[in-house]
């Protein structure tokens, strides 16, 4: 199609709507106007068919915001009568439309809009998004999604996307052929993925982390403790005597798999300090505290505030 042929057609008025109208009032009017004239329901109508390539080629533009107000100036400059040399890319009223333009071929302001040269051929659907939530499990293994979307046509449609393993909360995965209808075929629909908090794990990058309490005597004793893990199993970490809080265990091979790589379980250290000890276990601390008072845990820190 020529760029003439662009420029001269209102697309406003082919869906009916002021040129001030939102995006809204844009999409809302396409999806009344696409079911009304979509080729499943005409069948045989050649005029509404072409009405309805006619209302998608106008959706098009005047739903992306750039494409729009490429199209607004350059219909105003043809409105004006601005055009002399709609092919040749001359003067307009004086100056030069390569200078309006920013330079180039100012013959190709439309066919760029419709993303090629200086023809148009059938285009395909948009591309649709909608969003989904998973938990944290099924981030980490894989998990098939079965969603009931509404397209254009009106017709509620079932669509089953596959997640991989390994995914992060936010990631989009992609579902060839199910979005908006078009004269080429269909776009493509996107979902975006989010991903419920876990009560005890997390990951970083493919590490999965849990932080694991532990009593006091077990951090200074020493201690073999089973730690629980996502894939349902157990495993045993060894604390060695003296284990500080805070101290970090890895466990290799037990984080998440993603692609050819596995990530490892992180197991933070955290010494659990009761809220009340009586009777005997308070003597026994007492106890202890006697037999260790000549080593002073605070000396070193005391120290360092002269420095």
């Amino acid at each position: 199609m020529a760029a003439k042929d662009l420029y001269e057609k209102d697309f406003y008025k082919v869906l009916g709507l002021p040129k001030t109208a939102q995006g809204d009032e844009i999409k809302k009017k396409y999806r009344t106007l696409a079911r009304e004239l979509h080729p499943d329901k005409t069948k045989g109508d050649s005029v509404r068919e072409e009405k309805f390539k006619e209302v998608s080629e106008a959706y098009e533009i005047l739903s992306d915001a750039k494409k729009r107000a490429e199209y607004d100036e350059a219909r105003s400059l043809f409105e004006r009568g601005g055009f002399r040399s709609p092919q040749g890319g001359q003067n307009f009223q004086g100056g030069d439309l390569n200078d309006l333009f920013g330079g180039g071929n100012p013959q190709d302001i439309f066919a760029n809009l419709f993303g090629g040269g200086g023809r148009r051929g059938p285009r395909k659907g948009q591309d649709l998004q909608t969003e989904a939530t998973i938990t944290f499990r099924e981030s980490v293994f894989g998990t098939t999604l079965e969603l009931k979307l509404t397209s254009d046509r009106g017709v509620p449609q079932n669509v089953s996307a596959r997640v991989p393993a390994g995914v992060n909360d936010g990631a989009k995965i992609r579902v060839k052929g199910k979005g908006a209808y078009g004269e080429a075929g269909p776009g493509d629909l996107f979902i975006l993925l989010h991903v419920k908090p876990h009560p005890i794990f997390s990951r970083k990058s493919e590490n999965l982390m849990i932080v694991l309490p532990v009593t006091f005597t077990e951090a200074a004793l020493g201690a073999d403790i089973k730690v629980p893990t996502l894939s349902g199993d157990d495993v045993t970490v060894r604390l060695a005597p003296g284990t500080p809080n805070g101290r970090v265990l890895r466990v290799k091979g037990r984080g998440i798999t993603k692609g050819s790589t596995t990530g490892d379980l992180l197991v933070t250290v955290e010494v659990q300090v009761p809220q009340r000890v009586e009777g005997k276990a308070a003597e026994a601390l007492r106890t202890f505290e006697k037999e260790t008072e000549s080593i002073d845990v605070r000396a070193e820190f005391i120290s360092k505030a002269s420095i």
